[in-house]
């Protein structure tokens, strides 16, 4: 345990997840953003979907996490789980492919756990960001398991979810097409975040966290840093860097 206790962030699900904290990445970008001010803790897992969260929900979330002086619980979980269950199911194959409606109770099961965990933790679900089908045909073949079809789907579905819980959800599918090169510049791989389309993940979440009524506030710049004035030279005491 590090002191002093910080609002900790905690960002949780796939290789979305996994990957954030990369060259460039969201994860890294949030974490570059909210120095001196919150913990940024990656949880993520290449190729897993809803079905795997909800086997671990307890333990990587646990209702009670006793330290010396307080209860403590995430402030904010960003969650991500929905691009593998998006993927077409591949007969006589491993899939990691949920079912629509199973994959919709898996993710109220998850926001229900995590919105129980305090009355000041927060959640953000990220929807499905689009796919670009021609790299992922080019790069993994026609029998490509994934599209930018069945990433509508499921995004569509996960935003309807998180307004019947008054969830807050990013509805990344729409967002990052809105960017005129996005085909050819949001991707490492036709699903997998490049650079570009990490900007996009941590700017829509920044802006949620800006616009949400919360008290308290998790909008960096309403948030106090540590320690401010112990040195001279302190960059936002005193206008050094």
């Amino acid at each position: 345990m590090v002191g002093p206790t910080r609002p900790q962030f905690v960002l949780f699900g796939s290789s979305i997840v996994q990957k954030s904290f990369g060259n460039g990445g969201w994860g890294a970008i949030l974490a570059d953003t909210y120095a001196c001010k919150a913990d940024i803790v990656m949880r993520g897992y290449g190729g897993w979907n809803s079905r795997n969260a909800l086997q671990v929900l307890d333990q990587i979330f646990p209702k009670l996490f006793l330290t010396k002086d307080a209860t403590v619980q995430p402030s904010l979980v960003i969650t991500y789980f929905r691009g593998n269950d998006s993927m077409k199911p591949i007969p006589a194959e491993l899939s990691p492919h949920v079912p629509l409606p199973e994959f919709i109770e898996n993710m109220k099961k998850i926001a229900t756990h995590l919105k129980s965990l305090s009355e000041k933790t927060r959640v953000i679900f990220l929807g499905v960001p689009p796919a670009n089908d021609e790299m992922i045909i080019q790069l993994y073949g026609e029998r490509a398991a994934r599209s930018n079809e069945g990433a509508r789907i499921y995004s569509e579905a996960t935003l309807k979810l998180c307004q019947e819980l008054e969830v807050e959800a990013i509805d990344l599918w729409t967002i990052m097409q809105q960017k005129h090169d996005w085909l050819t510049t949001c991707f490492t791989d036709g699903f997998h975040l490049a650079s570009e389309g990490s900007k996009i993940v941590a700017k829509e979440i920044t802006r949620a966290l800006e616009e949400a009524e919360w008290e308290p506030s998790l909008y960096w710049k309403l948030m106090p840093s540590e320690f401010v004035g112990i040195s001279p030279f302190d960059s936002e005491g005193n206008g050094t860097v």
